[in-house]
C-alpha cells in the first residue's frame, strides 16, 4: 500500500526523484562512501582555485609584501629598515603571504563550494537564512581586516616606536612581522563576525534579543578579555579589539530582532491539530485525543509520503513527519473513518426532507465515493485554514482508499502543501 502510494508521486511531472531507491521502492538516504566522494571532489576544486590564484599573484610577491609592511615601515626611525634574520627568510617569507593572499582572495568561491555540499542537508528556513549570512560574514571578515590595517596598524606600531628606549635601533625581523601582522589580521576578521553569531543564536532559539541585552555587563569584561589574549601585550591594541568586538555585539542584538526564532517557524501559525480556539473543521473526539498525545508522537502516515518528500529537497517544516508504525496508522485511519461516517449519519438525519438512511458502509460503492469525495472537500477546507498536517493525514486516506480520479486530485493537493 505505501510503496504503490510512494511510486505514485515519483511518477508525477515536478516530483523530486530520490538520490537512491531501497529495496521497498522507497527513496533512500545517499551512500555515505558518495558523499565522501562529493566532498573529495570539492577539496580538489578549492585546492586548484587556491593554487590558480597563488600562481597569478606570486610575481607581484615582493610588492605584496610591502604593501603589507608599510605601517611599520612608515613609524621606523629616519636610517632604519626592516631585515632578515634567517637565510631563506628574504624567499619565505613573501611566498607565506602571497599564499595566505591566495586563500583570502579565493574565499568566496571557496564557501561557494562548502555551500554546495552542505545545502543540501538543510531545510527551506535555513537556506533562506544561510544565504545572507554567508555573505555578510565574508564581507564583515574583510571589513575586520581592513580595520585592522588602516586603522589598528599605525597606532600600534606607533606606539611601539614611541616606547623604543634610547640606544635601542628598532629594526624587525620581516618573519616575525608577517607572524605578528597575520595574527592580528586573523583576531580582527573573527572578531567582526559577532553580529553573525549573535543574529544565529537567536535564529536558532538558544537565547533572545531581550536575554542578551541583560548579558550586556559580562559580555563588555568578555571582549577586554579576549582582546588581551587575540593581540600583543599592549593596552592600545587591546582597547581597538575590544570596543569594535562591543559594538559589533550590540549591532548584533539590533538586527537580531528582525529574525524570527526557529521554533516559531516550525511550528506554524497554530497546532496542526487542536487550534488555539479548538479544532476547526474536525469531529472533537479525534482532536483532543490527538491533542494529548506527546509533542514527538506521529502526527500522520509519513510512511506512504515522506521517504520521496525528504529525498526531494523542497522539505517543508509543517509536512515532515517521523514514520508511524503499523499499528499507529491502522488506529488514526480507522479513527478518521469513524469520525467521517459519523459526520455524513448525522447530516443525513439532519436535512429536512431527506428521509432517514443507514449509515454509509465502507463495503457500498456509492457510500466509500461520497465519504471519499467528503476527505477531499474536508482536506482543502483544512489546507485553507492552514492546518497541513490534518490535511495530509485525509489525503493519505485518500490515497489508500479513493478511485484513480480521487488518487489524481489527492496527489495534486499533496504536491501544492510540499511547495
Amino acid at each position: 500500500m505505501t510503496s504503490t502510494a510512494s511510486r505514485d508521486k515519483a511518477k508525477q511531472p515536478g516530483a523530486s526523484a530520490p538520490d537512491s531507491l531501497g529495496p521497498d521502492g522507497l527513496g533512500g538516504e545517499q551512500p555515505f562512501i558518495s558523499h565522501l566522494i562529493e566532498l573529495r571532489d570539492r577539496l580538489i576544486r578549492m585546492l586548484i582555485a587556491i593554487a590558480l590564484v597563488f600562481l597569478v599573484l606570486f610575481p607581484f610577491a615582493n610588492d605584496i609584501y610591502t604593501f603589507v609592511a608599510e605601517p611599520i615601515r612608515a613609524q621606523l626611525p629616519v636610517g632604519s629598515q626592516m631585515i632578515a634574520t634567517q637565510v631563506a627568510s628574504p624567499f619565505l617569507t613573501p611566498f607565506k603571504l602571497t599564499l595566505v593572499v591566495a586563500i583570502f582572495v579565493a574565499m568566496p568561491y571557496l564557501l561557494y563550494q562548502f555551500w554546495g555540499f552542505v545545502a543540501p542537508g538543510l531545510y527551506t528556513h535555513e537556506k533562506r537564512l544561510a544565504l545572507p549570512l554567508v555573505s555578510s560574514s565574508i564581507a564583515l571578515f574583510y571589513l575586520g581586516m581592513l580595520f585592522a590595517y588602516y586603522a589598528v596598524f599605525p597606532l600600534v606600531f606607533g606606539f611601539f616606536s614611541a616606547v623604543t628606549p634610547e640606544g635601542v635601533a628598532q629594526m624587525p625581523d620581516i618573519a616575525f612581522y608577517l607572524e605578528f601582522v597575520l595574527k592580528l589580521f586573523f583576531a580582527f576578521g573573527i572578531a567582526f563576525e559577532i553580529p553573525i553569531a549573535t543574529v544565529l543564536l537567536v535564529a536558532i532559539g538558544a537565547t533572545t534579543p531581550q536575554a542578551l541585552k541583560q548579558k550586556r555587563p559580562y559580555v563588555i569584561v568578555g571582549v577586554f578579555v579576549a582582546g588581551m589574549l587575540l593581540t600583543p601585550p599592549d593596552v592600545i591594541s587591546q582597547t581597538l579589539l575590544a570596543l569594535p568586538m562591543w559594538l559589533l555585539f550590540e549591532a548584533g542584538i539590533f538586527f537580531s530582532r528582525f529574525v524570527k526564532p526557529r521554533d516559531a517557524d516550525d511550528e506554524g501559525p497554530a497546532s496542526p491539530d487542536v487550534p488555539d480556539g479548538g479544532p476547526v473543521g474536525s469531529p472533537s473526539g479525534s482532536a483532543a485525543r490527538r491533542s494529548s498525545e506527546p509533542e514527538d508522537a506521529p502526527s500522520g502516515p509519513s510512511s506512504m509520503m515522506v521517504g520521496d518528500e525528504i529525498d526531494g529537497g523542497d522539505r517543508n517544516e509543517p509536512g515532515r513527519y517521523r514514520p508511524m508504525t503499523d499499528e499507529e496508522m491502522e488506529a488514526e485511519l480507522d479513527a478518521i473513518e469513524a469520525e467521517d461516517l459519523a459526520a455524513l449519519e448525522s447530516e443525513s438525519k439532519s436535512a429536512p426532507t431527506a428521509t432517514p438512511e443507514p449509515a454509509p458502509s465502507p463495503s457500498d460503492d456509492s457510500s466509500q465515493i461520497e465519504l471519499i469525495e467528503t476527505l477531499i472537500r474536508k482536506a482543502n477546507q483544512l489546507r485553507a485554514s492552514g492546518e497541513v498536517s490534518h490535511a495530509k493525514q485525509l489525503l493519505y486516506r485518500v490515497l489508500e482508499d479513493g478511485n484513480a480520479d480521487q488518487r489524481a486530485v489527492a496527489r495534486n493537493i499533496l504536491v501544492d502543501l510540499d511547495r
